[in-house]
């Protein structure tokens, strides 16, 4: 019988549970053919607080903790010396889940054995210039790997103009999401609606999921809303720094809008069932894009028509099964949105197309499988 391949796939990120579902996935996904071992740090300085690695029951890949220095900077902190026993073992290949210039996905590409292929991942999509020592990190990351993800295919375009990427083998996978955790439920929207005190006749629910920031557009959709005739009620989801401003604009119409903040995870479905339509109008900077759009994808699992801007990835991610508009032009968004307002069977068909297209393209073990082809391929060209 052949020996399943062994994985090793490594990230700060999977401190938290919930960012090891790639890996389990892929084990899953894998079961038989590759074996997957994360690596993860034991403590990590967070965002938001301090976080611990804590294991879930029932993880299908064996999550091994090291230890992580200067963990308060993602661009110069370090994995702990006990990585490399993990990286000089008998791993067939190594997936780093780190950004190429950063000091860890360097760190990791050195310690990899040379017979072993490298692989990392990557989601910028935005072209810019490093300062040393993260501009030389990248050059080195690049140099030794055997291959890139991007997660998305704007990433992939952006880095192909780079030095060295394009000699590379690449592929360009979009993130995941959970389609039986997000899945269609209005008995589970509407009793949402009810604590929101809103009746169950009514105008359709315009929805936002996200942080509360210009560059997601939420002025923009203040505005757009404003600018509407048809009768509209609007749900926005998240928090940020705008969070007082949408709450004054909520309290000018009455009724019509609640803002909701501080929802889990496991809670988002819920909101998204909730909701009619669900947009998306992020805005370009010079600093960000929107890099894939995770509230699509999510959307789109729950059976929610959604409208999408032209920022970015945002476009790829929707292909033909959401609305596509100009991120900047109220009018264009006001049009759109009465439109779907006023025809359930537009909103109706939709749904079922961003339904199938989070279960045949976003749905993880659809991105597991895409990840396990690109690391067999690389495989298969060392011979």
């Amino acid at each position: 019988m052949k020996r399943a391949r062994r994985l090793v796939t490594l990230s700060h990120s999977y401190v938290v549970g919930l960012n090891r579902r790639l890996a389990n996935e892929m084990a899953l996904v894998g079961a038989g053919t590759w074996d997957v071992t994360t690596v993860a740090p034991r403590f990590f300085h967070g965002d938001l607080s301090p976080l611990t690695l804590q294991l879930e029951a029932e993880e299908a890949a064996r999550t091994e903790g090291v230890r992580a220095f200067f963990s308060r900077s993602l661009h110069a902190f370090l994995y702990g010396p006990e990585v490399r026993a993990h990286l000089a073992s008998s791993a067939d290949l190594v997936h780093a889940w780190e950004e190429p210039y950063v000091l860890a996905g360097l760190e990791l590409a050195l310690l990899t054995p040379r017979r072993v292929p490298f692989v990392f991942c990557t989601a910028q999509n935005l072209s810019k210039r490093y300062p040393p020592p993260f501009a030389q990190a990248e050059r080195g990351v690049v140099q030794r790997s055997a291959g890139w993800v991007a997660w998305g295919e704007t990433v992939k375009e952006n880095l192909l103009t780079r030095p060295g990427y394009a000699e590379r083998p690449a592929r360009a996978i979009p993130m995941g999401v959970d389609v039986d955790l997000f899945h269609p439920n209005r008995a589970q929207g509407e009793s949402l609606r009810q604590e929101l005190g809103w009746a169950t006749s009514g105008p359709p629910v315009v929805g936002f999921l996200g942080r509360f920031v210009p560059e997601k557009g939420v002025p923009l959709l203040m505005a757009a809303l404003d600018a509407l005739g048809t009768p509209w009620r609007a749900l926005f989801v998240g928090g940020g720094p705008m969070e007082g401003a949408l709450r004054d604009w909520a309290a000018r119409h009455g009724d019509a809008a609640r803002v909701l903040t501080g929802v889990p995870h496991h809670g988002v479905p819920r909101a998204l069932n909730a909701m009619d339509v669900l947009c998306a109008p992020s805005q370009t900077t010079p600093q960000w894009r929107e890099q894939f759009g995770r509230m699509l994808a999510e959307g789109f699992a729950c059976g929610v028509p959604v409208l999408g801007s032209d920022s970015g990835e945002v476009p790829r991610t929707m292909g033909d099964a959401g609305i596509v508009l100009p991120e900047a032009s109220v009018a264009a968004w006001a049009q759109a949105l009465a439109s779907l307002l006023e025809s359930p069977e537009r909103r109706e068909a939709l749904a079922a197309r961003g339904r199938e297209r989070a279960v045949t393209r976003f749905a993880w073990p659809v991105v597991a499988k895409a990840h396990l082809d690109f690391f067999t391929e690389l495989l298969e060209r060392r011979g």
